[in-house]
């Protein structure tokens, strides 16, 4: 019997060689733009601080925006699309003790991820559910123990600083309580396909510095 698995969902992970240096400086301003900012915004986050989406338009996040834009430029060509990634918005999650985001997606998007700045053990496992609709309800029992991945219905990550995950902006995600005594630091973005712009002035005036 020949078995096919069609409509893979892909998950790219990667790590950044520079990591310490990176999230020191970016947990330094990240915590500064808190306090200058308390409020922020409130979009999935429960317990915890989400700042504005325009941490692209900073130049002080330049050094992480060069390694996003490295790790997407690879996705680009192994999935064989024909547009120019651009960076369309990228934000700062603080969870402290016990906060959590809820399950969501990122409509309009093509791309998202997270990259994570701070991690203690505990702090809370980016969750990844099936995509197709229905799965979830009609699936039959299956028997106990290891299941091949093709069989897996929901995958975890656990944080680790200095680690970008990046998947499909349509796949549902959310991240589980921080059940640590500290807090944890991340910070998501949406790569968007663009195909309007005439130059890079353009590009940078709706999606900030990408170079």
């Amino acid at each position: 019997m020949i078995t096919e698995y069609h409509f893979p969902t892909p998950v790219y992970i990667q790590e950044v060689s520079n990591a310490i240096e990176l999230n020191n400086h970016l947990e330094k301003n990240i915590l500064q733009w808190q306090k200058e900012d308390p409020k922020g915004v409130s979009k999935t986050n429960v317990n915890g601080w989400h700042s504005e989406t325009d941490m692209n338009r900073k130049h002080e996040y330049d050094p992480l925006t060069k390694e996003l834009f490295a790790m997407q430029d690879k996705i680009f060509a192994k999935e064989l699309l024909t547009d120019k990634p651009a960076l369309g918005n990228m934000w700062a999650n603080i969870n402290y003790p016990g906060g959590f985001n809820r399950p969501h997606l990122h409509p309009n998007s093509l791309f998202s991820g997270v990259y994570w700045v701070k991690a203690p053990e505990n702090s809370g496992n980016l969750m990844l559910y099936e995509p197709r609709p229905g799965v979830q309800t009609t699936m039959p029992n299956r028997k106990k123990g290891k299941l091949p991945p093709e069989l897996w219905r929901e995958v975890h990550y656990t944080p680790k600083a200095g680690t970008v995950v990046m998947f499909p902006a349509w796949l549902w995600h959310e991240v589980q309580p921080n059940k640590s005594q500290d807090i944890r630091v991340s910070v998501s973005f949406n790569f968007l396909n663009i195909l309007t712009l005439k130059d890079e002035k353009d590009m940078e005036s709706l999606f900030g510095k990408n170079k």
